[in-house]
């Protein structure tokens, strides 16, 4: 895994998040990203955002999960870019579509198909020019029952409320805790996965958890670049991994979505660089 070029922007403190992916106590290496790079972020934004809308307005009852693939495939490559998601740590497909039940990590399957009433996310991270942008969409099926599209849409609000939060001099436990009062009682927040640190890799520090108390975590600052991606449950926040080794869904079978946006911290707030150009 490539750590980030940033010698002028390395920041150590500890690690207060007990879902945090580096042990308690241990050092992170944060990029702080010149004013070059962010606009490569941008760009690499820009495509991965232009990528899951080209998909999500194509997606119908009968389409199979590995069509999705395909589309992802072409429209990235058409854009002059690379699926980040391709190959990383084995991963077998260049998007990871999650129906339904499935939290993440969803593996394309041709003996998958869309049905009516679905919900579905679609997962793109694009590497462009050297850097990635990774965002995320739950997508509903045709005519979804009410509670279907009310999950989706306490998905979306759980995203929002989140990137609110970050902004400079705020700590990464602000924005789970903003997330956390946003959902309430009304879904469970996935605690075992959160956003991540991207640039020049797809995966950096620092870990973003979902559930936090304000004031903790690393204190953020202008030019930190990373995702925000709240997984929501309809019932328990319990999940359990196929055999497949990836496809995550939740334990009790109820069903999951999730939105997800790349940010880089601003002077005055996050900017939001998955967004169409």
């Amino acid at each position: 895994m490539m750590m980030p070029q940033a010698a002028t922007g390395i920041e150590i403190e500890m690690v207060l998040d007990r879902r945090a992916r580096v042990p308690q106590g241990a050092p992170m290496a944060i990029a702080i990203l010149s004013a070059g790079e962010r606009d490569r972020m941008r760009r690499a934004g820009r495509a991965a955002s232009a990528t899951l809308a080209y998909v999500g307005s194509r997606l119908a009852p009968g389409m199979t999960t590995l069509e999705i693939d395909r589309m992802v495939r072409a429209h990235t490559q058409a854009q002059g870019g690379r699926p980040s998601q391709l190959g990383y740590h084995g991963f077998p497909a260049a998007v990871c579509v999650s129906r339904n039940d499935i939290v993440c990590h969803g593996v394309p399957s041709e003996r998958v198909r869309l049905a009516e009433g679905d919900i579905v996310n679609v997962d793109v991270t694009t590497e462009l020019d050297g850097f990635h942008g990774d965002t995320s969409a739950t997508f509903v099926i045709g005519d979804a029952a009410a509670h279907a599209r009310a999950l989706v849409e306490l998905a979306r609000g759980a995203r929002d409320a989140g990137i609110a939060a970050a902004v400079p001099g705020a700590r990464l436990g602000d924005i789970g805790a903003a997330i956390v009062g946003f959902v309430g009682d009304r879904g469970s927040i996935v605690e075992a996965y959160g956003g991540h640190g991207i640039g020049r890799a797809m995966h950096l520090d620092p870990h973003v958890p979902h559930v936090g108390r304000r004031g903790s975590g690393h204190r953020l600052r202008e030019g930190m670049a990373f995702t925000i991606e709240p997984m929501i449950n309809a019932g328990s926040a319990e999940i359990r991994t196929d055999a497949d080794g990836w496809t995550v869904r939740t334990a009790d079978g109820a069903w999951s979505a999730q939105f997800e946006h790349t940010v880089l911290i601003g002077p005055h707030g996050a900017e939001i660089t998955t967004v169409p150009g």
